[in-house]
């Protein structure tokens, strides 16, 4: 099931390989759409305001385990790239190693400091206990989502993404399911919408980690690669600490966004946590269009096939452009439908907020097809510090804005919705900026084929 992506036709490659990826991460919403749809319409308001806010919390803290795995993918896709099939297990040895400690450290940590967390979150007093007991149940799968990211990260890194999708399609049928069974029929709440979502956590970590030890012999480590080999250890942690710090900033801007967005109530709420859904699902293609085009640039960079990769980032900028605009055409005209889907036809209120923030969001897809693109270029070159500094200007002028804008009683929350799209620009500008600007450079990098790694 493995796909070269040296070879062949480009834009049909990636996009071959891009499909079950994509497949795959809007089936991974579904596990916390399926939680927002039937606690939204079954138990209303408090709790589609509570499992929402606890959707961005999990969202960063999953982004710092994914982010070490998307990194650690890197070095793996090049090993592959270049056929060194020792240095891959090594690699794979050390990389699970120290992503699996960082697992059980954060695990310790939100436990621990789950009260303190919410506060920093301002939520409300009327949401605080619905979402404490979400959370707390919630926390509990952090280990079956490493296992799913770490194994799902590694085969797509040799291309092969149709597995992955397989073991998602599965926890999410099981996810949706059981959401039915506790909230609805066993009368649970947000507490069975928890439980439902950790065990098909476990479902999808635990069979892709069996998948993989049983049918995949070219990743079964010898006692040779359990060691601690300095040069790969150091490019191991190299790619998966930036790539890691860029995912994490990414979240974590939108976390303390959260918390603005929870200053003004539960409607408001509510609103954000239906749009933020849509709007995952809207631009998730882009987003791993541009993860799969990081896999092909790594591949090809490992193989030194400089024009290759030339003509793919031509065609990964068309295609992902043509699907934006698609998108943002769709979203735009179709957002109230869109927001039925989550919220009752006469919570007319929590309907017209979601609409303005859809409206803006929606209209600007394309600036942030483009950035995924940049993000999945430069952490494929071994150059993640631009992918973090491009994440730091998106975020950081977003986060900023976010707080000035809603601050004026003639904007507010309305500020909070404009500062993405332009935190989007910068960072692109910014991104352009440097490719132009260091293009001859990086060409005579990629010539050498990665020999740095």
């Amino acid at each position: 099931m493995a796909l070269d992506l040296t070879k062949g036709s480009i834009t049909p490659t990636l996009l071959r390989f891009a499909l079950p990826m994509t497949l795959g991460n809007l089936l991974q919403q579904l596990y916390n759409v399926a939680d927002t749809v039937i606690v939204g319409q079954v138990l209303g308001k408090d709790a589609l305001a509570a499992v929402g806010s606890s959707y961005t919390l999990m969202t960063f803290l999953t982004s710092i385990l994914l982010g070490l795995s998307m990194g650690s993918a890197v070095a793996f896709s090049i090993c592959f790239g270049r056929r060194d099939e020792e240095r891959l297990k090594s690699s794979l040895f050390m990389s699970f190693i120290m992503i699996a400690a960082v697992t059980v450290l954060l695990s310790i940590v939100v436990f621990v400091f789950i009260d303190p967390i919410m506060g920093l979150l301002k939520v409300p007093q009327e949401v605080y206990p619905l979402m404490r007991d979400y959370l707390w149940i919630i926390f509990w799968g952090i280990s079956a989502t490493f296992l799913y990211n770490f194994f799902a990260c590694l085969l797509r890194a040799v291309g092969n993404s149709i597995v992955p999708l397989v073991f998602l399609g599965i926890a999410s049928v099981l996810n949706i399911g059981l959401d039915l069974l506790f909230v609805m029929v066993c009368g649970w709440g947000v507490k069975g919408a928890a439980i439902a979502t950790v065990i098909a956590q476990f479902v999808s970590g635990v069979g892709i980690l069996l998948y993989t030890l049983a049918r995949q012999p070219q990743f079964r480590i010898a006692r040779r690669h359990c060691r601690f080999d300095k040069p790969i250890l150091r490019n191991i942690f190299q790619l998966s600490f930036l790539t890691c710090i860029q995912q994490s900033v990414m979240n974590f801007g939108i976390l303390m966004v959260q918390g603005l967005v929870n200053s003004f109530g539960p409607a408001v709420m509510a609103a954000f946590a239906a749009g933020v859904k849509i709007d995952s699902f809207a631009y998730m293609p882009v987003q791993d269009f541009g993860n799969a085009f990081s896999t092909f640039v790594a591949q090809n960079y490992g193989a030194n096939k400089p024009d290759r990769l030339k003509q793919g980032i031509r065609s990964a900028v068309k295609t992902s452009m043509l699907f934006c605009v698609v998108i943002s055409i769709l979203v735009c005209i179709f957002a109230k439908p869109l927001l039925m889907i989550f919220i009752k036809s006469y919570e007319t209120e929590i309907l017209s907020i979601g609409m303005q923030y859809l409206w803006i969001e929606g209209s600007f897809y394309c600036l942030i097809g483009l950035l995924f693109l940049f993000y999945g270029f430069y952490r494929a070159i071994n150059r993640p510090s631009m992918s973090v500094v491009l994440t730091v200007i998106s975020l950081g002028s977003r986060v900023a804005l976010a707080y000035a804008l809603s601050a004026i009683p003639q904007i507010g929350v309305l500020g909070i919705w404009a500062s993405v799209p332009i935190g989007w620009l910068l960072a692109d500008l910014v991104g352009a900026a440097y490719y132009y600007t260091q293009k001859s450079r990086l060409f005579a990098q990629l010539q050498n084929g990665g020999k740095s790694l």
